[in-house]
């Protein structure tokens, strides 16, 4: 297991327009310098709009195209959400592209009934684990956060990431929760937030975090846009395990799909 260097980018999203937000992520990701993976935030090239009937792709759409073909020339990992049409069905989907072009995917589970996201788009109903340089990552998406089962390291993983559109005035939420996602589950946690007002005039101050398996916060931007890339230690984290191993403690959980 080597060490891990990953790459959070925290910008404004144009509403709703594609274009825009992959040129504009084009320019910023090649600012990044070496890296292994970068990470967008959620719906990264619509912002988290309810119009998916105008908006969603297939799975062979430009959004997903953009990832490859930069995944590819930068010899990176790339990963963010945005909508997918696929079966009739409308989903808040994160893509984890390579740079040979292959792929994962995980549909966000949580939908955000507040907002309506729930009445628009399909829920998802397994978690992913991909892996990198030895590392095992589990990647979910915004509203995930505050469920702590559906978050639960039973995979033994190292990488928790968060992409998420949260808003600022439940930004306490945020910081909180993603500290006890790190120290509960004795992993490093990356939270990767979007800034700026979206089209329904909510604003985002970002507060994209990088925390360490005690809880430690080693990064944090608000307000600003951002490229910020961490090597993650594969050694502190084995030693963290070693000396607290509270995992091996942990209770088991199932969790019943509903129908």
């Amino acid at each position: 297991m080597q060490d891990l260097k990953i790459t959070i980018i925290q910008s404004d999203l144009a509403w709703e327009d594609k274009v825009r937000n992959t040129a504009l992520f084009s320019k910023l990701i090649e600012t990044s310098g070496y890296t292994d993976i970068v990470i967008l935030p959620e719906m990264f090239s619509t912002g988290f709009s309810m119009q998916a009937s105008k908006l969603a792709e297939k799975m062979d759409g430009p959004t997903i195209e953009w990832m490859k073909a930069t995944a590819a020339e930068m010899n990176i990992i790339i990963t963010g959400s945005f909508i997918i049409e696929e079966n009739e069905n409308y989903y808040n989907r994160l893509i984890w592209m390579r740079p040979d072009g292959t792929y994962d995917f995980y549909n966000k589970r949580h939908l955000f009934s507040l907002a309506g996201e729930n009445e628009i788009y399909t829920q998802g109903t397994e978690r992913i684990i991909v892996e990198h340089k030895g590392w095992k990552i589990c990647p979910l998406i915004c509203y995930d956060l505050r469920f702590p089962v559906w978050s639960r390291n039973q995979d033994n993983y190292d990488l928790l990431l968060y992409v998420a559109s949260w808003p600022e005035r439940r930004m306490n939420a945020w910081t909180k929760l993603l500290t006890a996602r790190a120290i509960e589950n004795q992993c490093y946690v990356a939270g990767v937030n979007r800034i700026g007002s979206d089209g329904n005039n909510i604003y985002h101050s970002g507060n994209s975090l990088l925390i360490d398996p005690l809880g430690k916060i080693l990064w944090e931007m608000i307000h600003d846009r951002a490229v910020y890339t961490a090597t993650l230690s594969s050694d502190f984290l084995h030693e963290v395990r070693e000396k607290l191993p509270f995992l091996n403690d942990r209770d088991s959980f199932h969790i019943v799909n509903s129908e």
